[in-house]
């Protein structure tokens, strides 16, 4: 299999983007690809080139319709109230997201679920935070990309203080503004937490040399 013929599944009522570990070391890493809102299965596939050839890649699609009236997609919150959802607005797709976990544990015996990377765009970005938060403990690395932390949520950040974080944002971020992202820097350094951060002069993607070093983090292990 290569980086482009992914497997496109469906376990338990999901649809995920899948792109097998090459080697056959055991436990295999796992990383984990969380679009935003609108997004689906296959958007964050352009990031999967920059990821470890030795890892299992999960990109799945939300399990909530976005309601975007001329995008449609998909969302992590059923009921997106502004355009920052609260942390607890996230709780019913994490409990998904944990059945799932269950599942794929099943269906890839060689990959290890019990710890993993998340990497998530914008809203997907805000779901990463939000899971690893609520289960620290699975989470290896996370990169949040043009994302956001998800408000009120400032008393739970000093749970990352033992999960890396990559931070990539662009200036001209039209749709998160790039405020959003010198925030959550500071916020989570405060709490104690590794941060790694990375500009770039775009807008709401991801910039070349950000490229370069969501490579390299996810290499740091």
């Amino acid at each position: 299999m290569t980086l482009e013929d992914p497997q496109d599944i469906q376990l338990e009522g999901w649809i995920l983007k899948v792109r097998l570990p090459t080697g056959g070391d055991e436990p295999q890493p796992v990383i984990f690809l969380i679009h935003g809102w609108t997004g689906d299965e296959s958007s964050m596939w352009v990031f999967a080139p920059r990821l470890p050839y030795s890892a299992l890649l999960v990109a799945p699609r939300a399990p909530y319709i976005s309601k975007h009236p001329e995008i449609g997609g998909y969302s992590w919150v059923e009921r997106r109230a502004g355009e920052f959802s609260q942390l607890p607005a996230f709780d019913p797709a994490l409990d998904a997201f944990n059945y799932l976990l269950a599942k794929l544990a099943m269906q890839f015996p060689s990959a290890d679920f019990s710890r993993f990377g998340m990497a998530g765009f914008s809203q997907g970005a805000a779901f990463c935070f939000a899971y690893a938060m609520r289960n620290p403990q699975r989470v290896s690395r996370l990169a949040a990309l043009a994302g956001f932390l998800p408000a009120g949520s400032e008393d739970q950040l000093a749970k990352l203080a033992n999960t890396p974080v990559f931070i990539a944002h662009g200036v001209k971020d039209e749709k998160v503004p790039v405020a959003k992202a010198h925030a959550a820097r500071a916020a989570l350094e405060q709490a104690g937490v590794d941060v790694q951060y990375c500009e770039a002069d775009t807008g709401h993607k991801l910039g070349a040399n950000c490229f370069a070093q969501l490579a390299h983090f996810f290499k740091s292990d």
